[in-house]
């Protein structure tokens, strides 16, 4: 029964689970505790998915008191042994293929930035062109923050400091690995699990975060006048800009700035509820494993 509940879980959040959540604006109203409960739903469905086929294992193999498993149990079990490593295969090439595609995007695009940029105090470098544009870069060992000069010309100071602090926070807190986890999901999950939703929400939860990193430090205001600003920008491949996304996420990004209260209480129940959805997967496959091992000893 324990491997059809972890296989029936993983189905349910890798797709139809992330579209519901996805619905769900209010969750915005928390974006860092929505972002970890996004997470825990992806590191869920994983779980479930590798400890459904160990469930099989265990089932087939664990000693019970009826007899010792015989050799269609054990052909059932290597059945299963052989699909977990599918699965794990497939979060492995995804993963690769994943990080070196971006990972060459991104060293490509940095040396463009560095010949054609102009090198600013703070590691800023300042393209030419009257389109307002901002974007960070991540890198492994050091990023960089993209704008262009009409970002400098259209904008006060208080309001290119503030779109200078969304863009650092986004390398310090290295969004860019949250990201780029989700596109590995929604790679390696096949299509009719995997939820585009999920992968948009996040990226939208992540700008939100950035955006309240950035509004304590430089002011909720000028953010958002900088915002309306960068309505029409569009980020290059690889790179997080903040304002990438649709003109509804933009709306949605605001309308959570003009929200400063907190909210400690749905922050609470959201990583209550990330918790919870990464021990019930786990707890599945160790119970079995651990109940054995405890009627051994008490024999």
């Amino acid at each position: 029964m324990t491997p059809l509940l972890l296989g029936v879980l993983a189905v349910l959040l890798a797709g139809p689970v992330p579209a519901l959540l996805g619905r769900a604006p209010w969750l915005r109203r928390t974006p860092y505790a929505a972002l970890v409960l996004w997470q825990a739903v992806a590191l869920a469905a994983v779980l479930a998915a590798l400890g459904a086929t160990l469930a099989l294992v265990t089932t087939h193999l664990l000693p019970t008191d009826r007899s010792v498993p015989h050799a269609v149990e054990y052909a059932v079990a290597v059945v299963a042994l052989g699909v977990t490593g599918l699965v794990a295969g497939r979060l492995l090439v995804s993963a690769h293929r994943t990080g070196a595609d971006l990972r060459r995007l991104r060293r490509r695009h940095a040396d463009q930035v560095d010949l054609l940029g102009r090198a600013q105090a703070g590691g800023v470098r300042v393209l030419d062109g009257d389109l307002p544009v901002a974007y960070c870069l991540p890198g492994l060992h050091r990023g960089r923050v993209v704008v262009s000069e009409g970002v400098m010309e259209r904008l006060d100071g208080d309001e290119v400091d503030a779109v200078l602090a969304h863009e650092w926070a986004h390398l310090r807190f290295r969004h860019d690995l949250v990201v780029e986890f989700f596109d590995v999901l929604h790679r390696a999950f096949p299509r009719w699990v995997s939820s585009r939703s999920a992968l948009a929400e996040v990226r939208l939860l992540v700008e939100m975060c950035a955006d309240r990193a950035a509004a304590r430090e430089a002011g909720r205001r000028p953010l958002a006048q900088a915002l309306v600003q960068l309505a029409e920008a569009r980020t290059p491949a690889a790179a997080l800009g903040a304002g990438d996304g649709r003109r509804g996420d933009l709306l949605a990004r605001i309308e959570v700035l003009g929200d400063p209260a907190p909210r400690r209480a749905q922050g609470a129940v959201l990583l209550a509820g990330a918790l919870a959805l990464l021990v019930l997967p786990t707890w599945l496959v160790v119970a079995p494993w651990l109940l054995t091992v405890l009627r051994l000893a008490w024999a």
